[in-house]
């Protein structure tokens, strides 16, 4: 096992932590939680849920830590180094937080316009008495389909200044653009440092958010009505649970939430000391993660109860999937509490923290993948990490230009569709399949007992061995069955729009065949010699190539072996020593 001697550590074991609960509790947890839980049988569909997340969540993010914290490498090189044969999964999941990052940002985006638009009173989105209002605009939502609320109203004429379709591009919202340049200002500084800065920053902002939650959560339960929409969460339709999509559902929603492949916490982890207790982390940020999902679903639909008591309509004809969840629904609720703008504001604020620490996540992991594979060329380009960081932040911040024109939400829906649906799973499907079946259950445990001197016990060896590839499998086997094309609202997209979106989920997902074509064409020997040396863990390591840390000076000296992190080698001479 060579060990990087300099590699950077976060300053306290609570910082990962911070940054785990952070980067795993996002937008998705106040939207898409609330969303499943009304659509799949309210209080029914926690059943589900908590299971998955016990048979899958917590063995998978178990595992997922374990080979960062030991590989001490991004997800990149940590695939490379368990299986050779499908080191395209950690490019994959590197590639699909890029794209994921450059359109999440936009979510940040409106967060952030929403959040300046507060400051006023009354609230933009109250009444229809402004001049983006049609003639159709109502106060209250009503049944009907030809009449739009001043929400609705205000984010879609307003903020979005939404074309008709996919096929008008419109021009681009400056307001909007100028926003995104400060989102992505306001992200850069977070993290242009490394774990040193991002360690600070999330001390707010995964802790702030609870702080709101509650604070809206007691203001809520008083509202008239609010017990009728808390009741319709937690009371559970159990005839829902007879159907499969329910319990796909409920682990697609564990994999999106906790970030199962995304690469994210496998890049963090690599930063831990070697003999950090894995185990901990893992059910600390997975069952924190679900407890705030739980919480947001009380926040939201006592909101629902009360504008169903307010406006006389049952609390299913209320309730929306996404981001509607969040800047139309919601906002609504605001508009008729006492002091609607303080409770706006700081709602508003909770999504742009809960969302910048999610987006943190994703830009370490390019950042810390691309310094690890690329470390000399980068920093002779750029002489500085700093100024590298910047380069990505500028890059993504420009192709998320077409987000932020009018027909900008049709490809923020497009991008999301076919990224967080599509690729996840045949990401999961596969770095499953590579970390447990093919560097194998025993490997694993090897290495988290020479790192905590336990092994893990019977439970997680027979989850990874056995349940989470089976549940995978199925699951991958389902949602390809009911695919559904992406569509916005009662738009459906026309078959050339669709053709990107898969042109966007093949960017991901097209690097696992070439990166299996690429090993077995560096690798010595005849077929069946490279086939059998391809799912050899090290196998691709005979030149080991050093991440940028372990480099003293102009020249790279070989692997040194070290079981404690704490031994402090000398540089140079090179040792090599034999632990």
């Amino acid at each position: 096992m060579e060990q990087q001697l300099n590699r950077p550590t976060w300053s306290r074991q609570i910082e990962f932590t911070l940054a785990g609960i952070g980067c795993a509790v996002g937008l998705g947890n106040v939207w898409r939680f609330p969303y499943l839980c009304y659509r799949s049988g309210g209080g029914a569909f926690l059943v589900p849920y908590l299971l998955m997340l016990l048979v899958l969540g917590v063995p998978l993010l178990y595992m997922e830590l374990t080979v960062g914290q030991y590989t001490r490498r991004g997800p990149v090189h940590a695939l490379a180094t368990v299986c050779p044969l499908l080191k395209g999964v950690g490019i994959a999941s590197v590639a699909i937080s890029f794209i994921m990052c450059i359109y999440y940002n936009v979510v940040i985006t409106w967060a952030l316009y929403y959040l300046f638009s507060s400051f006023q009173a009354p609230l933009p989105w109250q009444n229809c008495n402004n001049t983006w209002n049609t003639p159709n605009c109502t106060n209250h939502a009503t049944n009907s389909s030809l009449s739009s609320t001043a929400s609705q109203e205000f984010f879609k004429y307003k903020m979005l200044e939404q074309t008709s379709g996919v096929d008008e591009a419109g021009v681009v919202r400056w307001e909007l653009f100028l926003i995104l340049l400060l989102a992505w200002v306001l992200i850069y500084f977070c993290i242009f440092k490394g774990v040193k800065s991002t360690g600070k920053v999330v001390y707010f902002t995964a802790l702030f958010p609870y702080v709101i939650l509650i604070a809206l959560l007691i203001n809520n339960a008083q509202l008239p009505g609010a017990l009728d929409g808390i009741s319709f969460f937690i009371v559970p339709k159990w005839d829902k649970l007879l159907s499969v999509e329910v319990w796909v559902n409920a682990a697609a929603q564990i994999f999106n939430s906790i970030g199962i492949g995304f690469g994210s916490l496998m890049a963090m982890s690599s930063y831990n000391s070697f003999n950090n207790n894995v185990l901990k982390d893992t059910l600390t940020i997975s069952i924190i993660n679900s407890a705030t999902s739980i919480l947001a679903g009380f926040v939201i639909f006592s909101a629902f109860g009360y504008m169903s008591h307010l406006q006389g309509i049952p609390i299913s004809d209320l309730a929306v999937d996404g981001p509607g969840l969040v800047f139309i629904v919601y906002p609504q609720a605001f508009a008729n509490m006492p002091v609607s703008q303080l409770w706006a504001v700081m709602f508003f604020f909770m999504l742009l923290c809960l969302g910048l620490d999610s987006e943190f996540a994703m830009v370490e992991v390019m950042v810390t993948s691309l310094m690890d594979e690329f470390y000399h060329h980068l920093i002779t380009f750029f002489k500085r990490k700093e100024l590298f960081v910047l380069a990505i932040c500028g890059a993504a911040c420009l192709l998320g230009i077409p987000c932020v024109m009018q027909v900008g939400v049709y490809v923020f829906q497009l991008m999301d569709h076919y990224t967080a649906i599509v690729s996840i799973l045949f990401l999961a499907f596969f770095e499953v399949i590579a970390i447990c079946w093919s560097y194998g259950v025993n490997r694993l445990s090897d290495n988290l007992e020479e790192m905590t001197g336990k092994r893990p016990n019977i439970f997680f060896r027979l989850c990874w061995l056995i349940v989470a590839p089976v549940l995978v499998t199925v699951i991958l086997i389902f949602s390809i069955i009911q695919f559904k094309p992406a569509r916005y609202e009662d738009y459906v997209f026309p078959p050339w729009a669709q053709g990107v979106g898969w042109v966007i989920a093949m960017g991901s997902i097209i690097w696992i065949p070439l990166g299996a074509v690429h090993t077995l064409w560096v690798l010595p020997g005849s077929f069946m010699q490279k086939l059998k040396l391809s799912v050899t863990p090290y196998a691709l390591n005979e030149k080991p190539k050093m991440p940028y840390y372990e480099r003293g000076g102009g020249e790279t000296h070989p692997g040194i072996a070290v079981i404690s992190s704490d031994i402090q080698l000398p540089e140079k001479p090179p040792i090599q020593t034999n632990l």
